[in-house]
């Protein structure tokens, strides 16, 4: 059950920061994050806000792709 809320959880966490961007954008977002999502911030999933908090928490920690997202 866990495993079939996490790419809709990610994706609707990612949405927020990428509310302006088309959807490819929203798509290369989702495959740059997901990684750091699952390695610094899986216990927040599914909850959408608290994954963007600890994103933003860990931006130092971040792959280069997804923090070029937060930039």
């Amino acid at each position: 059950m866990f495993r079939a809320f996490t790419p809709v959880a990610i994706a609707a966490a990612l949405s927020f920061v990428t509310v302006t961007a088309s959807a490819e954008d929203a798509a290369d977002a989702e495959a740059a994050c997901t990684p750091d999502v699952f390695r610094l911030c899986s216990a927040y999933i599914p909850s959408e806000g608290k994954i963007v908090a600890c994103l933003i928490r860990n931006k130092t920690k971040l792959s280069p792709a997804c923090r070029k997202i937060f930039s």
